[in-house]
């Protein structure tokens, strides 16, 4: 019997010609370095035989892009994992600090969007939960992107705000937390299968933006793991069945991650930090006053522009983080 060509089956040929294009624009990027290094070799030799102050300028501007260039292809070596290359599903949580909270829930959800939008990706809400007050008690998003979860992987774990709050009258600098969790969107086939009697479906009616249709009837839907307390949401499908169809979707995904890993303690490393989301378990601090600094407690890496970062530059943090976790991987290894 003639064996199935991966070519007949769409999605295949399309992951298959997604992958091939981006192999193609590896080996273009890397001759486009070549060529840089070249013509920057040359410009030096002219500017050696003919000292003149705009060759100095043009070779400087060269050299940063080059600079630039390289870094952009070393970070992208860095990008090996199982799943690096999948669409990413990024949740967030407000944790301790009530308003305040759900408020820096909402910045950092913009500063999502942000770096999506600046990176060229696309992105989809799934599920959303308005606060109370302001901001958000919760959001689920999926980034769609070559290395979309690769790079947002760096992401994962609570995340600390230290500001003068605009919800307290007394004007008190007020510390307050939120949990970013990060999940790839794995496409294939997971062998996984769910028991009736293990999950508990709820619906209800959605809120938050999401088009007319979204809030007229309870189309919304969550899905409760029992034996192991995931739970998953959507809300922005336009109906029950295709909301129940993506929950399903991503708590499969959830469910092969705790499988592949065996036990609950390793998980933290697809998906993401399961501490408790308050003092002592950040992985990022963001001082807004009484000066400005941004940390990663684990890389060590700082930015003193709060406002840069806040409106979505965050790659420095992303950078260090894959540079520091394969050198973690490579002391673990030896």
């Amino acid at each position: 019997m003639e064996e199935p060509n991966a070519w007949d089956d769409p999605e295949k040929a399309q992951a298959k010609m997604k992958l091939l294009g981006s192999l193609k624009d590896d080996v273009e990027g890397f001759k486009r370095l070549i060529m840089e290094k070249e013509d920057l070799e040359t410009l030096l030799e002219m500017a050696e035989e003919d000292p003149d102050p705009a060759y100095i300028d043009e070779a400087q501007e060269m050299l940063a892009a080059f600079k630039a260039h390289y870094e952009s292809i070393r970070i992208k070596t860095l990008l090996s994992g199982e799943y690096d290359n999948c669409n990413a599903i990024v949740t967030l949580h407000a944790g301790t600090g009530g308003t305040e909270a759900m408020d820096w829930t909402g910045m950092l959800y913009r500063m999502y969007s942000h770096w999506v939008e600046s990176h060229g990706f696309s992105m989809d809400v799934l599920d959303i939960l308005d606060g109370e007050e302001a901001g958000l008690k919760s959001v689920t998003f999926q980034v769609n992107g070559e290395n979309a979860y690769g790079l947002l992987k760096s992401e994962h774990g609570v995340h600390r705000l230290v500001r003068i709050s605009p919800f307290n009258a007394n004007g008190k600098r007020q510390t307050s937390f939120a949990a970013c969790e990060v999940m790839p969107d794995i496409k294939e086939d997971l062998d996984i299968e769910i028991d009736d009697k293990d999950i508990r479906i709820d619906t209800f009616r959605s809120s938050g933006a999401g088009g007319q249709h979204i809030n007229k009837t309870s189309s919304a839907i969550r899905i409760t793991h029992l034996p192991t307390g995931i739970v998953v949401s959507c809300q922005n499908e336009r109906s029950q069945f295709q909301n129940k169809d993506k929950a399903f979707e991503e708590l499969r995904i959830k469910l092969y991650m705790l499988k592949k890993e065996q036990h609950a303690e390793k998980l933290s490393d697809i998906r993401g930090t399961v501490s408790e989301i308050a003092w002592g378990s950040q992985i990022r601090s963001y001082f807004l006053q009484p000066y400005q600094l941004i940390k990663d407690t684990r890389t060590g890496e700082e930015q003193s522009n709060a406002q840069k970062v806040l409106d979505g530059d965050i790659d420095p943090f992303i950078n260090a983080y894959l540079k520091w976790l394969a050198l973690k991987n490579k002391e673990e290894k030896a």
